[in-house]
């Protein structure tokens, strides 16, 4: 069990790790993603633990997934080779080590050092605000927490990509992470930080089913970073739904709030099945691309278009319920 100590230490730090003391019923990963500079490597790396709901399924992992070709892997560890800092990013599993200064790799994929060559730049943690998640992510019986530790950094250095020497220098690297009981039932989930004239700015949105109180709603989140600026679009912002389509081909999502509207048509393509907790265990379930377009219109609340681009080398997932979720 967690104490108070834990938990608040844990709010003021989405970064670190927040299982300390829990021994069942939980799971947390860091999804971290590597581009190289002329975008022919992409890979996501997400390393991790799950403690089932019996208390007996309990190991640590590192999930592989291969952008480009949609190629998959999951690495299990035992969980005794698996330690995290609570007060910082800072992540072991076996011989792979993850911090805010870049990642070693040591597996049949990857192996090799990658430096992280500027900060970090995650969503700001504040009293008002601890981070993407707001005043919900005080809310101890949430489902699933997120937490976005950098809408984009520098890499430098390079990795043996099954065999072959593979520059990263010059590329850009994205890191966030999720913690809790298990995924929800069904949601959306959009990350692009390679935006066609805009090389500094990243966007983030996901839309899901969320447990509340005997009943559920549609909670989103969404954040668009650009000009030096975080845009939000947040349920607890007062933004509003104004359209969510979800096809075979595509995801329609229209958002208006404080900081002006934001329309989003993302194109859906196929890509590697990744393993996502339940409460019992890590299942193989869901789909992820790097290989989505996302395209992306900011709206001031003024009505000027500050921002038109189309997003390259997109991230997303579309899982679980979708009717259920365009129900709510």
């Amino acid at each position: 069990m967690r104490s108070p100590v834990d938990y608040f230490r844990g709010v003021k730090n989405p970064e670190a790790f927040h299982g300390a003391g829990v021994r069942t019923k939980f799971f947390e990963g860091w999804y971290i993603k590597l581009v190289s500079a002329n975008l022919a490597q992409r890979w996501a790396v997400i390393p991790g633990v799950f403690l089932g709901l019996d208390g007996h399924t309990r190991e640590a992992f590192v999930q592989v997934l291969d952008g480009a070709s949609g190629r998959s892997w999951y690495h299990r560890f035992d969980v005794d080779e698996f330690a995290a800092s609570s007060t910082e990013f800072s992540v072991s599993v076996g011989d792979n080590h993850f911090s805010s200064h870049g990642v070693t790799l040591n597996l049949p994929q990857l192996t090799g050092d990658i430096e992280f060559t500027t900060p970090l730049n995650p969503w700001p943690v504040t009293l008002r605000e601890p981070g993407i998640m707001g005043w919900y992510g005080l809310v101890p019986f949430m489902e699933c927490f997120h937490g976005i530790v950098s809408f984009g950094h520098g890499l430098g250095g390079s990795l043996s990509v099954e065999g072959a020497p593979t520059v990263f220098s010059g590329g850009r690297g994205y890191i966030e992470k999720d913690w809790g009981k298990a995924f929800p039932e069904g949601y959306v989930w959009l990350h692009s930080n390679h935006l066609d004239g805009a090389p500094e700015a990243s966007f983030i949105g996901s839309v899901a089913i969320i447990p509340w109180m005997g009943g559920a709603f549609r909670g989103f989140i969404a954040g668009l970073y650009h000009s030096g600026r975080l845009h939000r679009f947040t349920t607890y912002n007062r933004t509003t739904e104004r359209r969510l389509d979800i096809t075979d081909t595509h995801v329609h999502w229209e958002l208006s709030g404080p900081d002006g509207t934001l329309t989003i048509d993302a194109e859906r393509t196929g890509g590697g099945a990744l393993h996502a907790p339940v409460r019992e265990a890590m299942h193989q379930r869901v789909e992820e691309t790097l290989n989505a377009v996302i395209h992306l219109i900011h709206t001031d609340p003024g009505g000027h278009v500050v921002l038109d681009t189309v997003a390259q080398v997109g991230a997303m997932e579309v899982y679980g319920d979708t009717d259920k979720l365009l129900g709510l």
